[in-house]
Formats: C-alpha cells, sequence, structure tokens
C-alpha cells in the first residue's frame, strides 16, 4: 500500500496529541429532561435548540431516539449513566464496555456526544453503597472508552449537589462534608489525572426556598442587592450565583484540587411551587433566567476566579408533568410541552405564545438576538 492521504495522516498525529475530551462549548447550555408524557419528539426539540443557537445539552439517559434524532444536528450531548447503572458498572470493565458499546460508539461521529455523566448526585445522597461504587464505575467506563480509543472524544464526569458541602457561607469557608471527602478526595485524583472539571447543581432558588426570612431574594435572582462580602478573600458578591460557584472552588483548594474547573452542570429556578415554596413564581423565574443568560453570555469569571469563564447548563428546557415531588419540580422549564416559551428571556418557541415580549436586550454580550412573537400573526425583528 502506499502513503497514506495527507489528511489522514494529520488526523492520526492530532489525535496522539489531543489532550482528553471536553464536553462544553462556549458557556450556556440546557438539561433536556424528559420525564413527561406530552413533550415534543426529539426532531423538533432539534429544530427548537437550533432556532436558539443552544449549542450543549444534557440528558439523563442514553435514549436512542433521541441520539439518532442529534445526528447532524452539531449540537453538543453529555448522557447519563443512570445511578441504577452504578453497580453493574463497578464490578467488571466489560459490563461498561458493553454499554458504551451499544450506547455510545454507534451514534459516533455523527452524534456529537462529548461526555458521559456516571451517575448524578451520589456523594451526600443515602445509598452508601452506591457512594463506594461511583468510582471504580467512573474508571470502567473510562479504561473501556480508552479501549476504544474515544477518550479524546467523550469525556467522563460525576455531577454533585450542594449535599456534598458542609458549609458554603461565605464561599472561602467552604468545605467537604467529613462523611464525604473519603470518597471525594480518591475521585477527584482520578478526574484531575484525566482532566475532567467538578460538576456542580446549584441552585439559588433552593437555597431561597429553605430559607426566605434570612436571604434577599434579590441576592438570588441577580438583582441590585447589597450583596455580601467575603472577610477571608476580601471579595465582594452581589449575586448568590457567583458564590456557589467560588464556594465549591474552596472547597476543591482545601482537598488539593484547586487547578480543577467547577461547572455548573444544573441551575435554574422553578415558576410555579406549592404554598410553602418561596419564590417559586413565573415572574421570578424569568428574572433567574434571563439575568443568569445575560450574565453567563459575558463569558466572565466568578470574584475568586475571574479569568475562567463560568459555563453553566440550566435546568430545564420544558416543564416535566410526571416528575414526583412538589409542584415546582414539574416547573422548572424554558418551554412549555407544546413548545412555546414558558416566559420571555429571549428565546423563540416552536409555536407561538400568548405571553408579552420583554423587548430583552443583550448589548452587553455585542450579539445579535432575533426576539420572540409578540402575538400570534406578527413577529417583530429586533436588531441591538
Amino acid at each position: 500500500m502506499g502513503s497514506p492521504p495527507f489528511f489522514l495522516w494529520f488526523l492520526l498525529v492530532f489525535c496522539a496529541i489531543a489532550p482528553n475530551a471536553q464536553a462544553f462549548t462556549g458557556t450556556y447550555g440546557v438539561n433536556y429532561g424528559r420525564i413527561a408524557d406530552n413533550l415534543p419528539p426529539p426532531e423538533s426539540v432539534v429544530t427548537l435548540l437550533k432556532a436558539a443557537k443552544i449549542k450543549n445539552i444534557r440528558i439523563y439517559d442514553a435514549d436512542h431516539a433521541v441520539l439518532t434524532a442529534f445526528k447532524g444536528s452539531g449540537i453538543e450531548i453529555v448522557i447519563g449513566l443512570g445511578n441504577e447503572f452504578l453497580k453493574d458498572m463497578s464490578v467488571a470493565e466489560d459490563r461498561a464496555m458493553t454499554w458504551i458499546k451499544e450506547n455510545v460508539q454507534p451514534f459516533l461521529p455523527g452524534t456529537r456526544i462529548r461526555g458521559i455523566a456516571v451517575g448524578n448526585e451520589i456523594l451526600g445522597g443515602t445509598d452508601v453503597d452506591l457512594w463506594e461504587a461511583l468510582l471504580p464505575a467512573a474508571k470502567n467506563v473510562y479504561n473501556a472508552l480508552e479501549r476504544l480509543d474515544l477518550t479524546k472524544v467523550v469525556e467522563v464526569s460525576s455531577p454533585h449537589s450542594e449535599a456534598v458541602f458542609s458549609n458554603s457561607f461565605p464561599p472561602s469557608s467552604c468545605i467537604f462534608k467529613d462523611n464525604v471527602l473519603p470518597y471525594m478526595k480518591p475521585l477527584l485524583q482520578f478526574f484531575s489525572e484525566i482532566n475532567s472539571p467538578f460538576y456542580i447543581n446549584a441552585y439559588p432558588f433552593l437555597a431561597y426556598k429553605s430559607d426566605p426570612d434570612h436571604i434577599d431574594i434579590n441576592y438570588a435572582l441577580f438583582q441590585k442587592n447589597p450583596g455580601i462580602y467575603d472577610a477571608k478573600t476580601k471579595l465582594h458578591y452581589d449575586n448568590m450565583f457567583d458564590a456557589q460557584v467560588d464556594a465549591a472552588y474552596a472547597a476543591l483548594e482545601k482537598a488539593g484540587f484547586g487547578k480543577t474547573e467547577v461547572i455548573v452542570s444544573e441551575t435554574g429556578w422553578a415558576s410555579r411551587g406549592d404554598a410553602d415554596e418561596g419564590g417559586a413564581t413565573e415572574k421570578n423565574a424569568r428574572t433567574y433566567n434571563y439575568n443568569l443568560r445575560k450574565r453567563l453570555m459575558k463569558k466572565k469569571g466568578t470574584p475568586y476566579r475571574p479569568k475562567s469563564p463560568v459555563r453553566a447548563y440550566i435546568f430545564a428546557l420544558f416543564n416535566e408533568n410526571l416528575k414526583p415531588g412538589p409542584t415546582s419540580e414539574r416547573n422548572f422549564g424554558l418551554f412549555k410541552a407544546d413548545g412555546s416559551i414558558a416566559y420571555d428571556i429571549g428565546f423563540s418557541g416552536l409555536v407561538p405564545s400568548s405571553a408579552v415580549s420583554s423587548l430583552l436586550s443583550f448589548k452587553e454580550t455585542g450579539s445579535i438576538y432575533t426576539l420572540v412573537f409578540a402575538s400570534c400573526t406578527a413577529v417583530l425583528l429586533l436588531i441591538f
């Protein structure tokens, strides 16, 4: 055989020197949850996301219909390896290999699977057996990807809840819980070796809901407020989201992983709630998600990490009518089940919405946005 064409040679060289995969392009992503019986088909979701110029999504499983629908879309996806699989995956690498050959490899490269989230909110949860299974499961998934030469394409990670922390106020005081740390440190060591970030589910909504008498809602919603002062770092915080991200950085630093990047795997605000769910209103959900979107698109860092732009996945794309729990759990969507917007933060829906357009501006980002329908019969194109 003759010499391979130049582009093949280049690809071989590039793959040999390329770092491990990174799953997030830009700074804004959305969680595409599907615990519902009334959502648009995945093909329509692709249309919706492309119209909204959303390039990053997370799903909580590896549904083949979704992965097929996203083929050729250019949208980058993190898929989920559910908690129910962890114990099995932790036993042997071959079980992870079987799962990847069924749920990842056949869809590449057409569907841009960029990450596998191994479990969700395991550490700090109630099932300690899963705590023990998490690291070996993550290692087996990574090793199987490595055997298939996919580690430069698909990142391995695991999202955590705030339950892994024992204290997060002020941000500099944050540490991992004593009972979590023996499991967290080896996991962080492994993720450090494979260059994976620390994913945290950060919800100012949940913090405010738990203590509305002592938390300024304007601080939670990115609105004008006195903020807080961290005496140790001498830093001022004018919003809770940044404080939660920096609390995670502080905990990582104390655990010996100060160079690990923090990415927010979930954040959002409920538009409806029960009587005891303070702040769960459409107005507050719109305010939080509009201000968060504007903040992320500026590609700014936090007070403690000013040079590291914050990246976050919003929860969630749709309201999910079959989710258990309080009313808020079914009302985190940016969009309603019919594909119309839940409220106006600058996106257009699959169908016109009766919501009144609010003439949102993203001048700060230097981008041009087409705003949503002002009525069912007229579309206003506003260029800022």
